[in-house]
């Protein structure tokens, strides 16, 4: 049996991914989080409470696993992207310190590094593939920065140690386990615009014009992708798109999460707010590697998806509402 630690996994795309290692009898599981772990995770895996930029405890969260999948990592949404940008890069670059350190002097199998879509920040070439990023300028926002920063220790590891490792980059997740925050952006999209839905906001606020494009793809899916670049031997050294195929625009998003709501689609209007410094206007990736070397792609529609996490949303709002004094 092969011990998984799975750092940062009482997060949204933590949590998924802990949820599908406990439902096969492969792995054991281990849950490293600065966070409280919910009940789920502490009945069925073991649970740490360390603070992983620091290299005796990353150490110490590391010990007896075989395998790493590193979740750990401030994220947010766009307005988080520009409120934080120095805590974002500080941050981050010091779990990579503590966690690839920890993984070098533990000697494990396998190294997962979760990165993010937004390494592609700037691409210019749609669906974007794998190998587009070499070419690809480096990202303008911090977040994006620290994101790519990862996966070149991840490499500089590999090459100079011998890390085993393999890269995941998570397209634009969504689904349970995220709350939305009370300043619009600080959240990822799909939290914030379900509770402005849900709230009454008339007409709904967007930033930017809405001809963004986004690839939605649900934690679910994010996990199951997670585990079979784990299992299998093809992903060794290899980085992968994680994510669903389908682009959409902002503002079809918007419409969507509206409808999802049980809105009146004639009644669906939009606002459009000034949007940020950096707002990636095109994000479709390319998802014939995970394909072709691991049997793998996204399953659950958008709809679907989307109504699960309204449900998931309104009954935490339920929730809060009952325990308010």
């Amino acid at each position: 049996m092969s011990r998984v630690l799975v750092t940062g996994g009482a997060g949204m795309v933590g949590g998924a991914i802990v949820r599908a290692l406990l439902r096969d009898p492969e792995f054991e599981v281990r849950v490293c989080d600065e966070r409280e772990a919910p009940a789920w995770i502490r009945e069925g895996a073991e649970v740490q409470t360390a603070d992983l930029r620091d290299p005796e405890q990353a150490r110490a969260a590391v010990a007896g696993a075989s395998h790493v999948i590193h979740c750990a990592a401030i994220v947010g949404g766009i307005a988080n992207f520009h409120r934080l940008p120095y805590t974002l890069t500080e941050v981050n670059n010091a779990l990579y310190n503590g966690v690839i350190g920890a993984a070098l002097a533990e000697r494990v199998e396998r190294f997962l590094y979760i990165s993010s879509s937004m390494v592609f920040e700037r691409a210019t070439v749609f669906p974007t593939p794998e190998e587009h990023l070499p070419d690809c300028l480096p990202p303008r926002s911090a977040y994006g920065f620290s994101k790519l920063t990862g996966e070149v220790y991840c490499r500089a590891a590999h090459e100079q140690f011998g890390l085993p490792f393999t890269i995941c980059r998570p397209f634009n997740a969504y689904g349970p386990g995220e709350h939305p925050a009370e300043e619009p952006g600080i959240a990822h999209a799909v939290p914030d615009l379900i509770r402005k839905v849900l709230s009454g906001q008339r007409p709904l606020q967007i930033f930017g014009s809405g001809t963004q494009t986004r690839t939605l793809t649900h934690v679910d899916d994010i996990a199951s992708g997670v585990l079979a670049a784990l299992r299998s031997p093809a992903g060794l050294h290899e980085d992968f798109n994680i994510s669903a195929a389908q682009e959409l625009s902002v503002a079809e998003i918007a419409r969507r999460i509206w409808e999802a709501c049980g809105e009146d689609p004639d009644s669906f209007a939009l606002e459009q707010l000034p949007s940020f410094p950096v707002d990636v206007q095109r994000r479709w990736p390319s998802v014939e590697k995970a394909k072709r070397l691991l049997d793998w792609e996204a399953e659950i529609e958008l709809t679907d998806g989307l109504a699960q996490t309204v449900r998931w949303l309104r009954e935490r709002e339920r929730e809060r509402e009952a325990a308010a004094p």
